[in-house]
């Protein structure tokens, strides 16, 4: 590795042959043999090969749709064999394939009448054995792991770790069991992330430099050893004394050991979540909207319908988690976490891209709320770049809007009133059950009691959306509303963006994401997404970074903020770092592109913070 250009960046280099790779929505190579120049301002960068020079140029797409399905009975020796399968998309079974990139989407399973593994499905060879009760609680808790290993699972009596030299590891019953299998994949995953600085990317990584004296052995020697010995110089680490430098992990899930359940699980392998049984408690009957009330639930909603039908909506609260985001899968509706369905995630492998422009479309059917629609129409397709599609409506028929939902859009913000019966028309209600099909990708549906019509969405076709849970205060509702579109546009995925949003506002609880929350509708300039914590200090500013992975720029990315003289790389996921930094390279940082910033306490916005100055 010769050099790592980034923002502002200039080199001159002597002519030999260069292989260079630029990271963008699609892996982009060149190949060249030149004197080679690179010159870099904020938002585009040159290269020159001084004269005439025969360039080749190639390209490769991320690898994030599975290659084929594997079928599995609910007999829990067969659900084993088909898990253990799941890892036959890693790339490598190096170090590397902590990079996001370099793991490949799993192969989907089905439920059926018997176990088929396709041929041509081959794990990598580590020579590691996961043994567990066959018990699906179990199965579905070690999912994640035995993917990132590569390694087998069998049954057992006990669940433990066995490595290729036959060096076995507890790990625990119950609770324990869960907690011990998390910390062994984020231990695990974080070693190699330092350890892959050996090899193709030699870069500056600042944890690399904040652990590696606490670690007993060599990082130049592990990055040579296989995956079981790896593992057991990995286990003489003691974990404490790594977490606090863990990138904060992207995604726990929730899941019932439900057969059906399974189908779930390389989706959210394919995220590396960490997967739990769940324990949740009731929400109870909130008290009447004020805004004095910092937030509000009702246990169970219950209505009665035009057709005489009932809906129930019972409301659970996740046991929190130390991640980003999590996610619930089965019955009821989660407290402060995505609903995840595997159709949803399915309807996401079945969409093609029919044209290059993104088609956003902005309904309001409701007079009183056009604020959020002039808001909205302001922000989609501000980013010259990107080829958005912009299209407003309001008023609509039952007719009209039935088209709009059943046409191609890329993403739909609804602004509006809803219910069990539908959407709320100039002529009536919509039912998105009397709909022959849902072509519409995403939605944001900024209305009252929208959590049902969300999930017709997502069982017609839809892929993510977000919704709410029973009757929203039009000032909150344009607060996040607005604040969603404008995250969105900066390449936000919905699960982020919404964590964000639903800060803003005293009604954010009411707010859930359902089905896949990765859906995004571009992305960041930068490719990660993140926020700034700014607070002013007597001598400068403290700025504290936090960034979200995306679908593409999973856990294990690298980011490289141009503040200061920061020339260090991090992991993506979480807090990174607070910078001490002055007047003039704070705003020449903010200037780089358009992030959220809190700043002193006050949400806003890096291009307002900017203009003002």
């Amino acid at each position: 590795m010769v050099l790592q250009a980034e923002h502002f960046a200039f080199h001159d280099l002597p002519e030999k042959t260069y292989s260079i790779e630029l990271n963008g929505p699609i892996k982009l190579y060149l190949q060249v043999t030149a004197p080679l120049t690179v010159t870099a301002g904020a938002t585009e960068m040159a290269f020159e090969f001084g004269d005439d020079t025969e360039v080749l140029v190639g390209a490769r797409s991320y690898h994030d749709s599975p290659a084929t399905t594997i079928t599995t009975t609910e007999d829990p020796h067969d659900m084993m064999a088909a898990i253990s399968a799941l890892s036959s998309s890693l790339k490598t079974a190096s170090c590397e394939r902590s990079y996001p990139t370099l793991r490949g989407h799993p192969p989907t399973i089905e439920l059926g009448d018997e176990l088929d593994i396709p041929d041509g499905l081959s794990a990598p060879e580590t020579g590691v054995t996961l043994q567990v009760p066959p018990k699906l609680e179990a199965l579905y808790v070690v999912a994640p792991l035995a993917y990132y290993l590569g390694a087998e699972i069998e049954p057992g009596e006990t669940a433990q770790l066995i490595t290729e030299t036959g060096s076995v590891h507890p790990l625990g019953t119950g609770e324990a069991f869960e907690r011990t299998v998390e910390r062994l994949l984020k231990q695990t995953f974080f070693l190699d992330c330092l350890t892959r600085t050996e090899g193709y990317y030699q870069v500056s990584l600042h944890e690399r430099s904040a652990v590696e004296e606490h670690i007993p052995f060599s990082l130049k020697e592990r990055y040579s050893q296989s995956v079981g010995e790896q593992l057991e110089a990995d286990l003489e680490v003691p974990y404490d004394r790594i977490k606090p430098h863990l990138p904060e992990w992207k995604l726990t899930t929730h899941i019932p050991p439900a057969p059906e359940n399974v189908e779930i699980l390389p989706f959210l392998v394919n995220d590396l979540a960490i997967v739990r049984t769940p324990t949740a408690s009731t929400v109870t009957q909130p008290e009447a909207q004020t805004a004095a009330v910092d937030e509000f639930m009702r246990d169970t909603f219950t209505r009665a319908t035009t057709d005489g039908e009932q809906s129930s909506i019972s409301v659970v609260q996740p046991e929190s988690m130390n991640s980003l985001e999590q996610a619930w899968v089965g019955e009821n509706a989660p407290l402060g976490a995505t609903k995840a369905t595997v159709s949803a995630f399915r309807n996401r492998l079945h969409r093609t891209v029919t044209n290059q422009d993104i088609d956003i479309t902005v309904v309001c059917n409701d007079e009183a709320m056009l604020d959020e629609q002039h808001a909205a129409a302001d922000v989609y397709g501000s980013r010259e770049e990107l080829p958005f599609n912009v299209t407003l409506t309001s008023n609509l028929t039952v007719s009209e809007l039935g088209q709009v939902l059943e046409s191609d859009v890329d993403f739909l913000h609804y602004i509006g009133h809803i219910d069990d019966d539908g959407f709320q028309c100039t002529d009536g209600k919509l039912n998105v059950r009397t709909l022959e099909s849902v072509g519409v990708d995403a939605f944001m549906l900024n209305a009252c009691r929208s959590y049902t019509q969300g999930m017709r969405l997502i069982e017609g076709g839809s892929v993510g959306g977000v919704v709410t849970l029973d009757e929203v205060i039009d000032s909150g509702a344009f607060r996040i509303g607005s604040t969603m579109a404008r995250l969105l546009n900066l390449g936000f995925p919905l699960r982020a963006a919404l964590t964000i949003a639903a800060d803003q506002s005293i009604i954010g609880s009411q707010y859930l994401v359902v089905g896949d929350g990765n859906v995004d509708i571009a992305h960041a300039e930068s490719l990660t997404p993140h926020i700034c914590d700014v607070r002013t200090r007597d001598d400068g500013f403290d700025v504290s970074i936090r960034t979200y992975p995306t679908r593409n720029m999973g856990i294990g990315t690298l980011f490289c903020p141009h503040i200061g003289d920061n020339q260090d790389q991090f992991l993506s996921s979480g807090h990174i770092k607070t910078f001490t930094v002055g007047r003039e390279e704070l705003y020449e940082f903010l200037s780089l592109e358009e992030t959220p910033v809190i700043f002193d306490g006050e949400f806003t916005w890096s291009t307002d913070i900017v203009a003002e100055s």
